[in-house]
């Protein structure tokens, strides 16, 4: 069977046809055994690598909007496979537990500590709850306060410290509706806080019929309504019964004191946002009719603004369900999106409208209209400023003073005009023009701060005349981080401070800006990231922070930035690790390739320097940098450009820019004396994954390929993937040539594929590591796969995580470390 299907799909007149005949009886034809071959339980890889994962996490930090306290929030190490082991309902793009009326799978926080930043005092919130479990954190906007969310057994509770007294307590003995986003806000007094809680009367959760009540039926009357690979979609009638029962919620208003009042009636509210004045809320409630086709942000959606005491001042508009918005880059529904209070006004709405129907394809004056409505909400909404490209957002700072973005994805363009919102008659001024491509000449991206009401605004001097910005500032010697002022009159930038080797060093928050006073975050290659204060005036510098190093063992790994070129002239990057006390004398070694391709529209851009050589050797299980511990050379983020300049698009000579990428980097290895071109293994993550498979397919370059979490059959994603706009019935010879599920019989080297079962992320369903399995054992092929039980695209529990570093170090051994010398063979061709 497997052979007879092969001929047809080789067959260049039946590419299409082929694809999908395999596609379908392949995972006909895979067996529970073929999937999982053996009982084998959760294995441990070597000592040294355990000894790299269980380590603490550093902490994360978050600035007080006053600037006089952080708080430092301790991370958990990888959490055990029990935690994954809980009900679990896939709706609409959700995942919720039901026990709990939330994620189920989030990160969260154990511990807050605090620390000064004037004189490094620490203060330990006392009062946290036993076995924490906190998310959500935010300031209030005075800074005197904090709020977060734990989340028990029973439900998501509300929790607030007190910064001076450094005592938490929960707020009341309601739960929260943490189903979809923050389920909380801060009021701008700093004293309130509403919160969308569970309501009180809702009762138990819909019972699943025994025996269906009909067919479930899609219908389309001709309406053009493409749509990518959309995970956990809702699929029949108890789908939607649950949904509309766990998004219920009910609006309460929370005193810091814990005194509470409801607001307003019950509905699938899945935003309130309180306007900076207080007086009123922005209200998005979800309603029918639902789909079995999009996830709930193309959902209906009422967009309301009530008064504080839940009346509803106006309906700003019903949002019809948006399935039928172009899957191309920069397409947008159609009718008024994207609704946010103004920040530095009382109640001021603002929002978006497209005027090319959504459709980036037609040809149009204008792109995008902002229009405003402000308080009482009566009359037309204003227009505010019309866009020639696609709206991107709103920094503001006055009447006088705001900076509005635009982008377009075909030539990767970032414009930003300055404004007077409250003057029509001043014409706007554009201020940045540039490519999210070009490194090397990025301005870098506006500096705000919170005002009073816990609100964005642009962060200005005291003239009010210059404003600033920080960016990576790329260049030849690698990212170096910056801070620049802009002078909004003379439109001159003057540099106050740069990053400076042997660190590698951001701005993180400013302090002032006259004097100027920032806090950095600073790293070096054996130094994990710290906060540090900076008088750039004085250049005065103290450390605010003292995280450790947590594998000190990695401090004498060798590591380089290093640049090579490809046959075509085009420069590239990666970072090199090599073991400690290695020597080129010692003679080559194994090496792992780590890399993820990006397109370019420019070759310019594409041969710019990425990265810093001063990181931090950041290891997790994530990182290739492990396998250094065991012998390996690694070279990680090696450059993968693709490239497609003019009306060329980069996926035209996807494989052929691929192959010319991956052996450069072997060839560099190879002059500096440090690899054996015969023991090279290469290997990614998701789209990464899907480049291994096809460096495998179309060259001779590796002995081995890891492919974790990836997609394989470009005709399981027909409406476009990654970069790619195009669909398989506008570019069939384009999806044929980059899936190397179409190529398999080309694959002879051994090939591990790692998949979580669960994995949501669009495009890689693990019935791609699945079907692609089969094929490559169906035409012969060495391949094995691991399927995680409960991981996402991502891998969270310390089970599957050591097993996945166990399956990887085997690999390695065998295939690339320990292989024999290869048998003799005609290179592989595209003419095969």
């Amino acid at each position: 069977m497997f052979k007879i299907i092969a001929r047809i799909s080789y067959c260049p007149a039946n590419k299409l046809i082929g694809a999908v005949i395999i596609s379908l009886v392949l995972i006909v034809t895979a067996t529970a055994q073929d999937i999982s071959p053996t009982g084998l339980k959760y294995q441990m890889p070597p000592k040294e690598i355990v000894e790299l994962i269980d380590v603490p996490q550093t902490p994360a930090v978050s600035a007080g909007p006053n600037m006089e306290w952080i708080a430092v929030l301790e991370r958990p190490s990888h959490p055990s496979i029990d935690e994954f082991v809980q009900p679990e309902l896939r709706l609409a793009g959700l995942r919720i537990n039901p026990r709990t009326n939330a994620p189920g799978r989030s990160s969260y926080y154990t511990d807050i500590k605090l620390k000064k930043i004037s004189n490094l005092d620490e203060k330990n919130i006392s009062g946290l709850p036993d076995d924490a479990r906190i998310r959500n954190f935010s300031w209030s906007p005075d800074g005197a306060r904090l709020a977060f969310t734990h989340t028990t057994a029973d439900g998501v509770e509300l929790w607030v410290a007190d910064v001076n007294s450094a005592k938490a307590e929960r707020l009341g003995q309601f739960y929260l509706n943490g189903a979809y986003g923050n389920p909380y806000h801060w009021f701008p007094d700093s004293r309130n806080i509403i919160c969308r809680t569970i309501p009180a009367d809702r009762g138990p959760a819909p019972e699943e019929p025994t025996v269906p009540t009909g067919p479930i039926i899609l219908e389309n009357e001709g309406e053009i309504a493409p749509a990518v690979t959309y995970t956990d979609l809702l699929k029949n009638s108890y789908d939607e019964e649950l949904f509309e029962y766990y998004l219920q919620a009910q609006l309460m208003l929370v005193s810091h004191e814990g005194t509470t009042r409801t607001i307003g009636s019950q509905g699938m509210i899945i935003r309130a946002e309180p306007s900076p004045d207080g007086n009123y809320i922005l209200a998005e409630i979800i309603h029918r009719p639902f789909s079995y086709l999009v996830p709930i942000y193309r959902f209906p959606r009422s967009v309301e603004i009530w008064d504080t005491e839940g009346k509803i001042i106006r309906v700003v508009y019903d949002q019809p369900l948006a399935e039928n918005i172009p899957t191309v880059s920069g397409a947008v529904r159609t009718g008024p999106r994207e609704f946010n209070w103004r920040s530095d006004a009382g109640a001021v709405l603002y929002y978006a409208e497209a005027l090319d129907g959504g459709d980036p394809r037609r040809e149009a004056a204008a792109r995008d209209q902002i229009y405003t409505m402000k308080a009482p909400f009566k009359g037309d909404p204003i227009p505010l400023f019309a866009l020639e490209l696609r709206y991107d957002d709103v920094i503001w700072n006055s009447d006088d003073l705001a900076l509005i973005s635009e982008w377009w994805w075909q030539t990767r363009r970032i414009r930003t005009w300055a404004f007077a919102p409250g003057s029509a008659s001043v014409e706007p001024e554009l201020i940045l023009d540039y490519s999210w491509e070009d490194r090397y000449n990025h301005p870098g991206s506006p500096v705000t701060r919170d005002n009073e009401a816990g609100h964005s605004v642009l962060l200005l001097d005291k003239s009010g005349k210059s404003m600033f910005l920080t960016g990576r500032g790329g260049s030849p010697e690698g990212d170096r981080p910056f801070l620049d002022k802009y002078d909004l009159m003379t439109k001159k930038t003057e540099r106050l401070w740069r990053s400076e080797a042997p660190y590698y060093e951001s701005i993180y928050k400013i302090i002032d800006p006259d004097r100027p006073e920032v806090l950095t975050m600073r790293e070096s290659i054996t130094e994990p990231p710290n906060v540090f204060y900076r008088d750039l005036k004085k250049d005065k510098l103290y450390q605010v922070t003292a995280f450790p190093n947590p594998t000190p063992q990695m401090e004498k790994v060798q590591k380089e930035q290093i640049n090579y070129n490809r046959d075509d002239g085009l420069n590239l990057t990666g970072t090199l690790y090599l073991p400690a006390g290695y020597s080129p004398e010692d003679g080559p070694l194994p090496t792992l390739i780590w890399a993820y391709p990006r397109e370019f529209k420019s070759a310019d851009a594409a041969g710019q320097v990425t990265n810093s050589p001063y990181r931090f050797i950041r290891v997790g299980w994530w990182s290739p940098a492990i396998w250094v511990v065991r012998g390996y050379a690694v070279l990680d983020k090696a450059g993968m450009p693709v490239i497609g300049e003019g009306d060329v698009e980069p996926n035209d000579s996807f494989v052929e820019q691929l192959k010319s990428d991956a052996a450069a980097a072997i060839d560099e290895l190879v002059r500096r004396g440090i690899t054996d071109p015969e023991r090279v293994a290469v290997g990614g993550h998701s789209y990464g994954a899907f480049m291994t498979a096809n460096l495998l397919a179309h060259s001779d370059l590796f002995r081995a390929g890891l492919a974790r979490s990836g997609a394989y059959n470009r005709t399981l994603t027909p409406f476009g993937f990654q970069s790619e706009d195009r669909t398989l019935w506008e570019a069939p010879d384009v999806y044929f040539a980059m899936s190397p599920f179409m190529h398999v019989e080309n694959i002879d080297e051994p090939l591990l594929l790692i998949h979580g079962e669960a994995d949501n992320n669009i495009g890689t369903y693990p019935m791609q590591s699945k079907r692609f399995y089969n094929a490559l054992k169906g035409m012969g092929a060495t391949v094995r796969l691991v399927m995680l039980p409960f991981e996402s695209h991502s891998y969270r529990a310390r089970e599957s995580i050591m097993h996945v570093l166990w399956e990887t170090d085997r690999w390695l051994e065998k295939y690339v470390k320990n292989a024999p010398p290869r048998k003799t063979e005609t290179a592989k061709s595209e003419d095969e």
